[in-house]
């Protein structure tokens, strides 16, 4: 029988590639976003199935839950959906941007997390594993101007990750952490600021080979095969020409050689 992932932030980007990987590789996928015309595509280019929902409210978690319920047990959450707003100092910063990133970021992955721990528990049964996968960013990790509400709001989901492993030590539930560094996508800059095309090119102008949606799909992919008692409890990817958070090399690299 086919595992069943449920990745949210379907409709574009890293959730968007993770649902035609995990389909390439034999998955059952319920993909979960607020754009239908966007599930809709992917279903019909991937097979996967989808669902509509706005992970920010309450009632619309409720629903997943219970379509959920009436299908295949859930082996692997892949909880992806989030977003930054905005790249102001603390001082002018704007409050309704914050409070969004916090229920986007943190808020959101509880609801849907507690949600479906019920179907993990029933998959584990099974299959003797059962998986959640939190996408958080290396802005958890390190810092930078401006990122104070990103920062703040990707750091709470580390912790909110680091807790919920050791509330669920003993059961066979792997929590999983994937930090990524910059990756260039159709939508995450732009969101960021307002739809500010011209701003948001300007995140990747000049560098090298920033990593894409497809990068961060292998890695979640991998981390949801291994063997089962085989836990990536934190894994960093960067492209290589960005050793810290804001710090790019911009322009050809050269290889240093003896």
């Amino acid at each position: 029988m086919a595992r069943h992932a449920v990745v949210t932030g379907a409709s574009s980007g890293i959730g968007r590639a993770t649902v035609a990987l995990l389909r390439r590789n034999g998955w059952d996928v319920t993909g979960v976003a607020r754009r239908e015309d966007r599930l809709k595509e992917l279903a019909e280019e991937t097979g996967a199935a989808y669902f509509v929902a706005d992970l920010t409210s309450e009632a619309d978690v409720a629903a997943l839950a219970a379509h959920l319920a009436d299908g295949p047990a859930v082996d692997a959450l892949v909880n992806n959906a989030g977003g930054a707003r905005g790249l102001d100092p603390v001082e002018s910063t704007s409050v309704d941007d914050w409070r969004w990133m916090f229920e986007v970021n943190v808020i959101a992955v509880q609801r849907v997390t507690a949600a479906l721990l019920p179907s993990l528990r029933e998959a584990a049964e099974v299959s003797g594993v059962a998986s959640i996968v939190n996408i958080t960013s290396i802005a958890a990790h390190e810092v930078y101007e401006g990122g104070a509400g990103y920062n703040a709001a990707k750091a709470a989901l580390l912790s909110v990750n680091e807790v919920l492993r050791l509330e669920l030590a003993g059961e066979p539930l792997r929590v999983i952490e994937i930090a990524p560094g910059m990756v260039k996508t159709e939508e995450f800059a732009l969101a960021r600021f307002g739809g500010d095309q011209e701003r948001a090119d300007k995140v990747y102008a000049g560098v090298v080979d920033p990593l894409t949606a497809d990068d961060i799909a292998d890695v979640i992919v991998y981390s949801l095969q291994a063997p089962a008692h085989v836990n990536l409890d934190h894994i960093t990817v960067r492209p290589v020409a960005q050793p810290a958070q804001f710090k790019v090399i911009r322009g050809p690299l050269e290889v240093k050689r003896g």
